[in-house]
């Protein structure tokens, strides 16, 4: 993965080589992200033919490992496309979004995501796709099984998920608290039973009184009561419950836009509605935003600076984002999608976007915090599981974590 110098053979000119690390948005090899890469580097390199750039893709379960890996070994790539950036940040690997972006490029990034890559009041965590979470339930089960609509809180979910059950069907209500979506699963319920993973300024809340809570009813009233359908919630995958949704036997999960198109292709005639809570509508729904990062490791950031300015400009922001259903981060395009009918769809996501919270990503501990989080929240809920206990525990490691990273600045 090192970065190459290479020569042109053009004039005695050298052509520099930039490597780039990302996530893959697809569900299949004909839509993996490594397609659209390959067609927007060529189209890249045509205009500049003094860099050439190398991208390899990782599924979401194995992308921030790479990355770590390369980096512990000094062979930071370039740039990487992933989940978390503030650790990076803190010690001191990456570009500020000023030394590597044009001036266009940094005033088009949606201020409410902006802020959410920020450390210490400095852009590092660049952008680059978002989404925001809505109730997805599928209506031909919900009418079979005589449920009238979805669900607006927690004891009607329950009740759906009970008739969904008599009914037969697999997956009442899907649970994925496996290590591909955990995080944010579990941000989706501690936000409806009114916590989060920080406070207002900032400070891990993990085991507060509302999230042992959240977690002691989704113990018992879901996951106990046989709700979530077959296997263990903390080994069951996002794109495991996406393709049973697809293939119509869930009755109810939280989903990202992405699941509209693999709903519709595989026939399930669906519904979306706000996210429900202990008492009533959740007063606050996630929004996840995906980073984009420069390494200063090799030296690169003229070049870096140029790919990136192609990589965000508005005719390819729009390209990802509607191949992939998900949301834009900059202000431009978001309001083109917004007055364009053939984007009608991601509408009702747009909406949640303006009020929903975010990881607090702008921490150095977060990514700690995360993986701990994939590792241990699954054991929460089954049975004989302690929320007390683990929430407790990923508090103090958290806390612990936050300290170290204050200490390493």
């Amino acid at each position: 993965m090192a970065s190459t110098l290479t020569s042109c053979g053009t004039g005695g000119s050298e052509t520099v080589t930039i490597s780039l690390v990302a996530a893959d948005y697809g569900d299949s090899a004909a839509n993996s992200s490594q397609r659209y890469w390959d067609e927007l580097v060529q189209a890249f390199e045509v205009r500049h033919r003094g860099i050439k750039v190398d991208v390899k893709v990782y599924d979401w379960t194995q992308v921030d490992r790479k990355v770590a890996e390369l980096v512990a070994r000094d062979e930071a790539p370039d740039l990487a496309q992933i989940g978390a950036y503030a650790d990076y940040a803190n010690a001191g690997k990456l570009y500020r979004a000023d030394e590597v972006l044009s001036i266009s490029a940094q005033a088009a990034f949606i201020p409410s995501i902006e802020r959410a890559g920020e450390v210490r009041r400095a852009l590092y965590g660049l952008p680059f796709a978002s989404s925001a979470r809505l109730l997805f339930y599928n209506k031909d089960l919900f009418e079979a099984a005589g449920v009238d609509g979805p669900p607006s809180d927690w004891d009607e979910l329950k009740k759906a998920a009970t008739k969904l059950k008599a009914h037969g069907v697999k997956y009442p209500y899907a649970l994925p608290l496996g290590p591909e979506e955990a995080p944010a699963e579990t941000m989706l319920w501690m936000l409806s039973g009114g916590g989060g993973y920080a406070d207002t300024n900032g400070t891990y809340v993990i085991d507060s009184e509302q999230n042992v809570k959240t977690f002691e009813w989704l113990r018992d009233e879901l996951v106990g009561a046989g709700l979530t359908g077959p296997g263990a919630p903390g080994r069951t995958n996002r794109q495991q419950v996406f393709d049973a949704f697809a293939r119509g036997e869930v009755g109810m999960l939280n989903g990202h836009p992405t699941l509209m198109k693999q709903a519709t292709q595989g026939g399930v005639r669906y519904g979306t509605a706000p996210l429900p809570g202990v008492d009533g509508t959740s007063k606050a729904t996630m929004g996840v935003a995906d980073w984009m990062m420069a390494f200063r490791q090799n030296g690169k950031g003229e070049q870096i600076g140029t790919f990136l300015d192609f990589v965000y400009r508005d005719d390819n922001v729009i390209d990802f984002t509607g191949q992939y259903d998900l949301l834009p981060v900059t202000s431009t395009v978001s309001e083109a999608m917004r007055e364009d009918p053939n984007y009608k769809r991601l509408w009702q996501f747009l909406d949640q976007l303006e009020f929903a919270e975010f990881y607090p990503a702008s921490k150095p501990s977060w990514a700690a915090v995360s993986k701990d989080v994939k590792a241990k929240i699954g054991a929460v809920v089954s049975a004989g599981g302690d929320p007390a206990g683990v929430l407790s525990e990923l508090q103090r490691h958290a806390d612990e974590l936050e300290v170290a990273s204050r200490a390493n600045r």
